[in-house]
Parts: structure tokens; sequence; C-alpha cells
């Protein structure tokens, strides 16, 4: 017979994401985005800049295979099934709003319009609407930034990769906390992710949501010259983080007082052993293993009331057969 959680994984392999529940996905809708207040104005002087582009000049039509996306991009992941649809809609209607590209050697790079370009190549058409405009790489690296941010908001964890991309682009710092319309104080706070440890890092390529740019500037201020076996500390804090355990505000707090009690990380963390459990490539939760017991924990919203059913009674039937 197999153990109980490999029968709780099972069990739990195709729980419902949260974004598949109505009442969550407003939820979710309603939220403020993540950026810091003042870049509201630079985000809307970006979006002008972008509609004055689309509507410069006449569209022509332009080879998909010509076309490579912004190397700015601060996106690395589209959501599948906006994008079909979007495929679905130009495949009967065509596409309304031609592209902005820049000349790039012999071909061509996505000013605005990266995920109409990506329709169009999901259902196999070889030729595009495109507007051919002239643009610097600093312009180029801030548009594909404040576009992006605009239009679906994304995680600290996004905007703070982008921004060390863009980095290069700018004379100073200065200038470009200037070009966002945030303070300097808080784009040190997106510069933070970068000094985190690799741990870290390779968690938030996964799910950058994991961590916020408070919280990131916290952890690293915690670790800041301190000994190697200081890190293999955090590292086990780390893991009830991404377990659902621990609250990513309480991160740093928790690291420091693991480090001042030599060590000793509440609740046997170097005991312990986690499972994630996804659904529809989000966490669900996660099936912990330690030296006080075994702990299945779902996230708010993830289980159906006919799921949970299923669970308690697979429980129950456990412990039955073992009576």
């Amino acid at each position: 017979m197999s153990s109980l959680r490999d029968r709780m994984m099972a069990k739990t392999a195709d729980v419902r994401a949260a974004k598949d529940i109505q009442l969550e996905a407003q939820q979710e809708k309603n939220k403020a985005p993540l950026t810091a207040p003042g870049m509201a104005g630079a985000l809307a002087q970006a979006q002008k800049r972008i509609t004055e582009l689309e509507k410069a000049g006449t569209a022509s039509e332009f080879n998909v295979s010509d076309i490579v996306p912004n190397p700015w991009q601060p996106r690395q992941v589209f959501a599948e099934g906006k994008l079909t649809q979007l495929a679905e809609s130009i495949r009967e209607a065509g596409l309304v709003q031609p592209i902005v590209i820049r000349r790039n050697g012999p071909g061509y790079q996505i000013v605005a319009g990266e995920r109409r370009w990506r329709a169009h190549k999901m259902i196999g058409k070889e030729t595009i609407k495109g507007l051919v405009v002239e643009l610097s790489d600093e312009e180029m690296a801030m548009l594909a930034l404040v576009e992006n941010v605009a239009r679906e908001d994304l995680s600290d964890y996004e905007i703070s990769r982008s921004i060390r991309r863009t980095e290069k682009e700018f004379p100073n710092r200065k200038r470009m906390a200037e070009a966002l319309g945030i303070s300097r104080s808080e784009l040190y706070r997106y510069l933070a992710f970068a000094e985190l440890p690799d741990f870290v890092i390779r968690d938030l390529d996964v799910q950058p949501r994991l961590l916020g740019a408070h919280a990131a500037q916290n952890v690293v201020s915690a670790l800041r010259e301190q000994e190697p076996r200081a890190f293999e500390v955090a590292r086990e804090v780390w893991t009830r983080v991404v377990a659902g355990d621990l609250d990513q505000t309480k991160l740093a707090r928790a690291i420091k007082q693991a480090i001042d009690d030599d060590g000793k990380v509440a609740g046997n963390v170097s005991d312990r052993s986690i499972d994630k459990i996804f659904a529809g490539g989000n966490q669900a939760g996660s099936i912990t293993k330690d030296s006080v017991g075994l702990t299945v924990k779902i996230r708010a919203g993830m289980l159906t009331d006919e799921k949970e059913k299923q669970i308690r009674e697979l429980i129950t039937q456990l412990f039955a057969s073992a009576s």
C-alpha cells in the first residue's frame, strides 16, 4: 500500500487553481498593482508615448520570421489562455492594431505588441502588420518595462529583473529612478533582489510572487556580513515561506532570530522535508514531514467542496483500515 504522503499527493494533483474560481478571480482583478505609487506618472507617460507610436505613419506587412521580441522584455511567461483567445480573434477578424517595431540589423525588434506577434505565430500566419519607428536603446528598455506593468502588473521580482537588464542603458541610477517615477530608495529595494542567495532566486524564478521588494531588502540586510552558516540557516527558514508556513514579511525577522539562537530554527526545519502541491502552474499547498508529524496544507480557495470531501474521506479510510 502506498504511503499517506503518496496518497495525498495523488488526491491533490488536480485541485483547481484559485484563478479558476470566479470569486477569487474577481478579488485578484481588484487588487492594486504591485508597483510603487510614484510609478503611475511614468506609466501614463509611457503609455501615451506607445499610443503615439501606434498612430504614427502607415502600417505595412512584415514577415513574422524577421521579427524578434524586445530584448528588454520583462515578462518571461505569457498567459496561454489569453494568448489563445487573442489568436482566435485574429484568425476570425484579423489584426485590428498593428504592432510597433524598430529596425535591428537585417530584421526588426518589437517595441509594442509582442502578444499580437506571438498570436500570429500560434496560428501559423507568415506576415503581420507593423509600424517601423526610430527609438534608442534607452527608450526601448523603458517602454518594454512600463508597457507591461501598465497592461498587466508584474511582481516585484519581475520588475527587478527588468530594471537590472535596463540599468546599463541609463547614465546613472538617479536618472533611472526619475524615468521610472520612483525615488532612489524605492529603486534600491528592487535592486536588492540581485543580492539574495541563489536558493531564493531559484524559487522566485518559478514563483515570482513569493517575495516582495521590502521583504527582499530586509533579508539582504539580515544576511549582510554574516558567516556562511547563516546562509544555511536562512535556507532552512526560507523553506517555510515556500511551503506557505511563514509570511514573507516575517522572513528577515525569523532569519535573524534563528541566527541569534545559533541556528536553531523553530519547528525543527533541519529535519523537515517538504513536497509542494501544484495546480495549473500555481502552488496550491504543501505536504510537510518533520519530527513533529505530517502536515497537509492546502491554500484557501484551492479546493472545491467536493475535493475537500474526497480528502476527508480518504483520511478517514486510511486510519480506519489501520485500526
